[in-house]
């Protein structure tokens, strides 16, 4: 693996997951692979569980980490031919073959605008390092993709299905604030490449883009998407056609036990209890976010692995 910036960059899916779920029977075994290597990872924006997992994850694999809250430090400048006399002191130019003299990987976390659609889908930030950073680059969540998050989230029901085909459902949750979409959107790619039934349901208006849905069934019905589902995964998203916009905080949307049935609760956290989900559904044992969440190390330390094997 050259990068990990979106799932694509994943050759064999099924046997990534199958050597994650191994890897956390042992989670040091690789521990020399990743000597005197460093990973750099960059917060654009604050994090809980993908800067714990992913530091967890380089340091099983023997790697030195290095964290910076970019925007703590200083204020980079993206565009070209800017005349940097305002408040950017840095051109990302410079800025990223500098880090990649300190990095064998660098990781990079930012989210979107959601005001600015156009540039929000360029993913320039994430790309800028792309082009000029000299090491290989991984995805901590970007504008509009969350892949990390997203095998975890594989890893997790490839574990607890007990069928070949489960049914998946992805369902909109209502939520005080416009979040961006890369979560929902990294999940429907995700699943699309496995064998899953998945069905995707949210009020009208909430659909994402096109690009991403392609042929996955969408019903505006939240309990008749629901029936008979093995996995109803559970998240917030803004409108994407009427970009970042909060169009509905219809409670009658949240997770109830009720609604949820014999499926197993999906959520990448964190979550607003009474509000996206009832307390009901998390504190019991359908609730499995906390099995998912420990999966992002291994997620994320398979990453790793595959890009170190590569260096």
């Amino acid at each position: 693996m050259k990068k990990y910036t979106n799932i694509k960059d994943i050759s064999n899916l099924k046997e990534t997951i199958r050597e994650a779920i191994l890897l956390k029977m042992d989670p040091f075994e690789f521990q020399d692979l990743g000597k005197n290597k460093t990973l750099v990872m960059l917060f654009f924006n604050s994090s809980l569980r993908t800067r714990l997992s992913t530091e967890k994850a380089a340091k099983n694999l023997g790697m030195n980490v290095m964290i910076l809250n970019v925007n703590d430090a200083w204020n980079l400048e993206f565009e070209d031919g800017t005349i940097m006399n305002a408040n950017t002191s840095e051109h990302i130019k410079e800025a990223a073959q500098v880090i990649s003299q300190y990095a064998d990987i660098i990781a990079v976390r930012a989210f979107p605008s959601l005001t600015d659609k156009q540039k929000d889908e360029s993913e320039f930030l994430l790309q800028s390092f792309i082009k000029y950073a000299t090491v290989p680059i991984v995805n901590m969540e970007s504008a509009t993709a969350h892949p990390l998050q997203a095998l975890a989230d594989a890893i997790t029901i490839t574990e607890l299905t007990e069928k070949a085909n489960p049914k998946v459902v992805l369902s909109w949750a209502p939520h005080p604030k416009a979040l961006p979409q890369a979560v929902a959107n990294s999940f429907v790619e995700m699943m699309q490449n496995m064998d899953v039934d998945l069905t995707i349901t949210h009020p009208e208006g909430y659909e994402l883009s096109k690009e991403i849905t392609k042929n996955t069934a969408i019903n505006y019905k939240q309990e008749e998407a629901l029936k008979n589902a093995d996995f109803v995964y559970v998240k917030n998203w803004s409108s994407y056609n009427d970009y970042g916009k909060v169009l509905s905080q219809d409670k009658s949307w949240m997770m109830t036990k009720e609604k949820l049935g014999a499926a197993k609760f999906m959520h990448c956290l964190p979550v607003r209890r009474n509000v996206v989900v009832e307390d009901a559904v998390l504190d019991s044992e359908s609730s499995v976010v906390i099995k998912q969440a420990n999966n992002r190390t291994f997620a994320a330390q398979m990453v790793l692995k595959q890009i170190l094997e590569d260096l």
